[in-house]
Protein backbone atom coordinates (compact mmCIF):
# COMPACT_ATOMS: atom_id res chain seq x y z
CA UNK A 1 0.00 0.00 0.00
CA UNK A 2 1.45 3.42 -0.87
CA UNK A 3 1.49 6.57 1.23
CA UNK A 4 -1.54 8.10 -0.54
CA UNK A 5 -3.69 5.05 0.25
CA UNK A 6 -2.58 5.02 3.91
CA UNK A 7 -3.48 8.70 4.30
CA UNK A 8 -6.79 8.12 2.58
CA UNK A 9 -7.61 5.13 4.84
CA UNK A 10 -6.78 7.13 7.97
CA UNK A 11 -9.01 9.95 6.77
CA UNK A 12 -11.87 7.47 6.21
CA UNK A 13 -11.47 5.96 9.70
CA UNK A 14 -11.68 9.40 11.26
CA UNK A 15 -14.78 10.25 9.21
CA UNK A 16 -16.49 7.04 10.35
CA UNK A 17 -15.59 7.71 13.97
CA UNK A 18 -13.46 4.57 14.35
CA UNK A 19 -10.40 6.39 15.61
CA UNK A 20 -9.81 5.43 19.20
CA UNK A 21 -11.32 7.86 21.74
CA UNK A 22 -10.16 11.16 20.20
CA UNK A 23 -12.29 14.19 20.91
CA UNK A 24 -14.30 15.51 17.99
CA UNK A 25 -12.17 18.66 17.63
CA UNK A 26 -8.93 16.68 17.55
CA UNK A 27 -10.50 14.29 15.05
CA UNK A 28 -11.50 17.18 12.84
CA UNK A 29 -8.00 18.69 13.02
CA UNK A 30 -6.43 15.29 12.28
CA UNK A 31 -8.80 14.76 9.37
CA UNK A 32 -7.99 18.21 7.99
CA UNK A 33 -4.27 17.53 8.33
CA UNK A 34 -4.57 14.16 6.60
CA UNK A 35 -6.62 15.62 3.76
CA UNK A 36 -4.05 18.41 3.31
CA UNK A 37 -1.20 15.87 3.29
CA UNK A 38 -3.11 13.77 0.77
CA UNK A 39 -3.59 16.78 -1.50
CA UNK A 40 0.11 17.68 -1.16
CA UNK A 41 1.10 14.10 -2.01
CA UNK A 42 -1.20 14.14 -5.07
CA UNK A 43 0.26 17.47 -6.21
CA UNK A 44 3.81 16.13 -5.80
CA UNK A 45 2.92 12.99 -7.76
CA UNK A 46 1.41 15.07 -10.57
CA UNK A 47 4.45 17.36 -10.60
CA UNK A 48 6.81 14.36 -10.75
CA UNK A 49 4.83 12.82 -13.62
CA UNK A 50 4.89 16.11 -15.53
CA UNK A 51 8.62 16.52 -14.92
CA UNK A 52 9.25 12.97 -16.14
CA UNK A 53 7.25 13.67 -19.30
CA UNK A 54 9.20 16.91 -19.90
CA UNK A 55 12.53 15.11 -19.48
CA UNK A 56 11.37 12.38 -21.87
CA UNK A 57 10.36 14.97 -24.50
CA UNK A 58 13.62 16.90 -24.08
CA UNK A 59 15.71 13.72 -24.44
CA UNK A 60 13.77 12.70 -27.55
CA UNK A 61 14.34 16.13 -29.12
CA UNK A 62 18.05 15.98 -28.27
CA UNK A 63 18.26 12.48 -29.77
CA UNK A 64 16.66 13.64 -33.02
CA UNK A 65 18.93 16.69 -33.15
CA UNK A 66 22.05 14.63 -32.43
CA UNK A 67 21.16 12.23 -35.24
CA UNK A 68 20.51 15.10 -37.66
CA UNK A 69 23.78 16.85 -37.00
CA UNK A 70 26.05 13.89 -36.18
CA UNK A 71 27.95 14.33 -39.44
CA UNK A 72 28.86 17.98 -38.83
CA UNK A 73 32.55 17.35 -38.17
CA UNK A 74 32.85 14.98 -41.10
CA UNK A 75 31.05 17.41 -43.42
CA UNK A 76 33.42 20.24 -42.38
CA UNK A 77 36.41 18.02 -43.16
CA UNK A 78 34.95 17.19 -46.59
CA UNK A 79 34.66 20.91 -47.42
CA UNK A 80 38.46 21.14 -47.59
CA UNK A 81 38.47 18.38 -50.23
CA UNK A 82 35.77 20.21 -52.20
CA UNK A 83 37.82 23.43 -52.02
CA UNK A 84 40.94 21.65 -53.34
CA UNK A 85 39.01 20.08 -56.23
CA UNK A 86 37.45 23.43 -57.16
CA UNK A 87 40.83 25.20 -57.06
CA UNK A 88 42.45 22.48 -59.17
CA UNK A 89 39.72 22.75 -61.81
CA UNK A 90 39.84 26.56 -61.82
CA UNK A 91 43.61 26.51 -62.38
CA UNK A 92 43.42 24.43 -65.56
CA UNK A 93 44.22 26.45 -68.68
CA UNK A 94 42.41 26.16 -72.02
CA UNK A 95 45.55 24.70 -73.63
CA UNK A 96 45.66 21.93 -71.04
CA UNK A 97 41.97 21.21 -71.60
CA UNK A 98 42.71 20.84 -75.32
CA UNK A 99 45.26 18.10 -74.67
CA UNK A 100 43.51 14.70 -74.96
CA UNK A 101 45.41 13.01 -72.08
CA UNK A 102 44.90 15.95 -69.76
CA UNK A 103 41.25 16.24 -70.82
CA UNK A 104 40.60 12.64 -69.73
CA UNK A 105 42.33 13.31 -66.41
CA UNK A 106 40.28 16.50 -65.95
CA UNK A 107 37.07 14.62 -66.75
CA UNK A 108 37.81 12.31 -63.81
CA UNK A 109 38.41 15.26 -61.48
CA UNK A 110 35.18 16.94 -62.65
CA UNK A 111 33.24 13.69 -62.12
CA UNK A 112 34.66 13.44 -58.59
CA UNK A 113 33.61 17.02 -57.89
CA UNK A 114 30.07 16.36 -59.20
CA UNK A 115 29.79 13.20 -57.08
CA UNK A 116 30.91 15.11 -54.00
CA UNK A 117 28.24 17.74 -54.75
CA UNK A 118 25.63 14.96 -55.04
CA UNK A 119 26.72 13.43 -51.71
CA UNK A 120 26.51 16.86 -50.08
CA UNK A 121 22.99 17.38 -51.47
CA UNK A 122 21.80 13.96 -50.24
CA UNK A 123 23.05 14.75 -46.76
CA UNK A 124 21.69 18.29 -46.46
CA UNK A 125 24.94 20.16 -47.11
CA UNK A 126 24.23 23.24 -49.24
CA UNK A 127 26.35 26.08 -50.54
CA UNK A 128 25.64 29.53 -49.10
CA UNK A 129 24.46 32.03 -51.73
CA UNK A 130 26.79 35.00 -52.06
CA UNK A 131 27.21 37.11 -55.21
CA UNK A 132 24.57 39.80 -55.49
CA UNK A 133 23.24 39.10 -51.99
CA UNK A 134 23.29 41.58 -49.11
CA UNK A 135 25.93 40.76 -46.50
CA UNK A 136 24.44 38.55 -43.79
CA UNK A 137 26.82 38.20 -40.82
CA UNK A 138 25.09 34.93 -39.92
CA UNK A 139 26.18 33.36 -43.24
CA UNK A 140 28.96 35.55 -44.65
CA UNK A 141 32.27 36.88 -43.37
CA UNK A 142 33.38 40.09 -45.06
CA UNK A 143 37.09 39.99 -45.84
CA UNK A 144 37.49 43.14 -47.96
CA UNK A 145 35.56 46.17 -49.13
CA UNK A 146 35.74 46.75 -52.85
CA UNK A 147 34.94 50.15 -54.36
CA UNK A 148 31.95 49.67 -56.67
CA UNK A 149 29.38 52.23 -57.84
CA UNK A 150 27.31 49.68 -59.80
CA UNK A 151 25.72 48.05 -56.75
CA UNK A 152 24.47 49.19 -53.37
CA UNK A 153 27.07 49.31 -50.58
CA UNK A 154 27.02 46.11 -48.50
CA UNK A 155 26.25 43.92 -51.51
CA UNK A 156 28.55 40.93 -52.04
CA UNK A 157 30.56 41.34 -55.24
CA UNK A 158 33.23 38.66 -54.78
CA UNK A 159 33.46 35.25 -53.15
CA UNK A 160 36.87 34.17 -51.88
CA UNK A 161 35.75 30.91 -50.28
CA UNK A 162 32.38 29.20 -50.48
CA UNK A 163 30.32 28.86 -47.34
CA UNK A 164 28.14 25.86 -46.52
CA UNK A 165 25.23 24.91 -44.28
CA UNK A 166 24.20 21.52 -42.93
CA UNK A 167 20.41 21.55 -42.96
CA UNK A 168 19.72 24.82 -41.11
CA UNK A 169 23.10 25.16 -39.37
CA UNK A 170 26.11 27.02 -40.69
CA UNK A 171 29.09 24.74 -41.27
CA UNK A 172 31.36 27.47 -42.54
CA UNK A 173 30.68 31.10 -43.45
CA UNK A 174 31.38 32.29 -46.97
CA UNK A 175 34.44 34.57 -47.16
CA UNK A 176 33.39 37.50 -49.33
CA UNK A 177 34.21 40.94 -50.63
CA UNK A 178 31.48 43.57 -50.28
CA UNK A 179 30.86 46.72 -52.27
CA UNK A 180 31.54 50.14 -50.88
CA UNK A 181 31.02 53.54 -52.49
CA UNK A 182 33.75 54.21 -55.02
Amino acid sequence: MNEDENLHDEAEEIRKGTAAGAPELAEHDRLTDLERELEEAKAKALYAAAETQNVRRRLEAEKVQAASYAATGFARDMLAIKDHLDRALAAVSDELRADETAANFLAGIEATSRELDAVFARNGVARVETKGEKLDPNRHQAMVEIPNDEVEPGTIVEEMQAGYTLKDRLLRPALVGVAKKG
